[in-house]
């Protein structure tokens, strides 16, 4: 979910030692169960953030739990941060979105993208190329010619293990060739 990315960004960027995702109402975990939860992580300190433009029985409700974790848990602070309110950025952002589907550009939203927009943590990659970790994506789409255009050659094997404890790993020896020059090229382009 989007709640989820802005989580995961505000704990990377800014250095957070986790980011607890919870919910006030329909979904779950609710709030009170999340705030359980964090507070057997062993943190100090712990930031409950509504992810809210207005403030209401929801708001209110998360607050409450945010109370009620504290008391339960004096030996944590817990910091009670602002809804999102009508802040400045979030006004901005609304009138930006407005004006795309106004003029008929509303694309895909690259706004959580680090190489589009300045996010913390990120700042340095606004504008760069985007690359990918795997050879069969480097420099596709960065210059008009794929992998094959650049000497990299399939029919390999991938001994490829990230010693998680359910042992994935996976063995691609089944020989795949195959072309990723401009014959395999596609119209869409990401903006």
């Amino acid at each position: 979910s989007n709640v989820s990315k802005v989580a995961r960004m505000l704990w990377e960027g800014m250095g957070f030692g986790w980011a607890e995702v919870s919910y006030s109402g329909v979904a779950y975990p609710l709030v009170d169960a999340g705030m359980e939860r964090a507070a057997k992580l062993g943190y100090k300190r712990i930031i409950v953030f509504p992810y809210f433009l207005f403030t209401g029985i929801l708001v209110r409700r998360i607050y409450t739990w945010a109370d009620e974790a504290q008391a339960a848990n004096p030996d944590i602070e817990i910091l009670k941060a602002p809804y999102l309110n009508d802040h400045p950025n979030v006004i901005e952002a609304f009138i930006e979105r407005v004006h795309e589907a106004l003029a008929g550009n509303n694309a895909m939203n690259c706004q959580l993208c680090k190489y589009r927009e300045q996010i913390i943590g990120y700042e340095k990659d606004v504008g760069a190329a985007q690359v990918g970790h795997h050879h069969h994506v480097q420099g596709v789409g960065t210059d008009g010619h794929g992998a094959a255009d650049h000497g990299v050659h399939h029919g390999h094997h991938h001994g490829h293990s990230h010693d998680q404890t359910n042992s994935h790993s996976h063995d691609q020896t089944n020989g795949h060739a195959h072309s990723h020059g401009d014959d395999n090229a596609s119209s869409d382009k990401e903006s």
